[in-house]
């Protein structure tokens, strides 16, 4: 399906492709005979808001801001399927067999062939594949896109990560015989967009970094209080993996980055499930540049969990387990202890030792009220890990 937009300031229409979900709601249906843990998170999941396209929600601002810079505003928009296959999401993009990513510990798999889209990126196969950009390789006319949304990863609990997040990415390719790009083109790109959401004063590297599906590739790092993070990353597709799409006599330049990661740095935000709140007095603060200042500092209640469990246990599935127990009340789950004891244990066993640490955004929480949490992560523990909790 295809739609077009115009720009309010200059007239000009930017196309948007929406590609059909027909495969996924396919697959999404056969989860409904499924019960177990992971079919009914995977559901759960997808159902949640996208807040890269929530209006007055900070990640919607960031979509705007970028997609509406003078170098990006007339790229088409895509808007892609949630659930894609492995043989597009990873062997398309040069992930190596053995990358970490394509593990059932990293990310959410629907099916053995299918997963929840680890990265955005993918969007590129999904642009090619559109009849009236084949027309446009074929008469030798120059290519932008943009592309945002949720994705999916297993990931630690802390305050400044989930397991669900959203990424933007874009791509520009022009025919060989027109011009040939370089990194120093995608460096002014990239320096607008950085400077779109932090301002024009804000102080900012460029690093060489590495990716499966770009050379050279570059991150981006930004100053906060005189520590240098990471907001993003780009570089210039390989013409190995742009022939996998049948695109050839093309080069460019691509980027992408989490938007929660550039809209916890602009306002200073505490805790990332801030983002999510549907409470007044927080959503009001959600500005870029605004530094949000703590409603109330709720006390954190701490526990301990220990137990044993056989050696292919999963922490990343446990982290999942554990915020399904406590929705939206766990602020960090920290690793005290693994260790194996065959003498103590038993052969092929471990034992592992977490603290949880329990906070509400909105309200105190008891010690009864957490005890009783507690308990059920215990017994959960135990039934769905075959856990010994000691």
């Amino acid at each position: 399906m295809k739609t077009e937009k115009k720009h309010a300031d200059s007239g000009l229409s930017r196309t948007i492709f929406t590609v059909p979900i027909t495969e996924q709601v396919k697959l999404l249906k056969a989860l409904d005979g499924r019960q177990d843990a992971e079919a009914l998170r995977i559901k759960r999941y997808l159902a949640m808001a996208d807040l890269s396209r929530t209006k007055g929600n900070p990640l919607s601002e960031i979509s705007e801001r970028v997609t509406n810079l003078p170098v990006l505003k007339n790229f088409d928009h895509i808007e892609i399927p949630e659930v894609i296959p492995t043989k597009i999401l990873f062997d398309l993009f040069n992930f190596a067999p053995d990358h970490p990513a394509r593990s059932t510990s990293d990310t959410y798999y629907v099916d053995p062939k299918n997963v929840l889209r680890t990265h955005d990126t993918v969007m590129w196969y999904y642009y090619f594949q559109l009849e009236e950009i084949k027309k446009k390789i074929a008469e030798g006319k120059e290519l932008g896109v943009m592309c945002y949304g949720k994705v999916y990863r297993k990931d630690e609990i802390d305050r400044h990560h989930m397991n669900i997040f959203h990424q933007m990415g874009g791509l520009y390719l022009v025919p060989d015989s027109q011009k040939m790009l370089t990194i120093e083109d995608l460096k002014t790109v990239l320096s607008g967009v950085v400077q779109s959401v932090f301002g024009k004063d804000i102080k900012y590297r460029f690093n060489p970094d590495t990716f499966p599906y770009t050379d050279p590739s570059l991150e981006v790092e930004v100053e906060i209080k005189g520590e240098w993070i990471e907001i993003l990353g780009g570089g210039m597709p390989r013409k190995s993996v742009l022939k996998d799409f049948g695109v050839e006599g093309y080069n460019g330049w691509a980027f992408g980055f989490g938007l929660e990661r550039l809209a916890i740095i602009s306002m200073q935000l505490p805790d990332i499930r801030l983002l999510w709140s549907e409470d007044e007095r927080v959503k009001k603060q959600l500005k870029l540049g605004n530094k949000f200042v703590e409603i109330s500092k709720y006390p954190p209640i701490v526990r301990d969990i220990s137990f044993v469990v056989k050696n292919d246990f999963i922490p990343n599935d446990y982290f999942d387990t554990v915020r399904e127990t406590a929705p939206g009340l766990v602020e960090e789950v920290e690793l005290l202890d693994k260790y194996e004891n065959a003498k103590k244990f038993g052969e092929g066993n471990l034992s592992y030792a977490f603290r949880i640490t329990y906070r509400s955004l909105d309200r105190t929480l008891t010690s009864a009220e957490i005890d009783t949490i507690h308990k059920s992560l215990e017994d959960v523990t135990k039934k769905a890990f075959r856990a010994v909790v000691r």
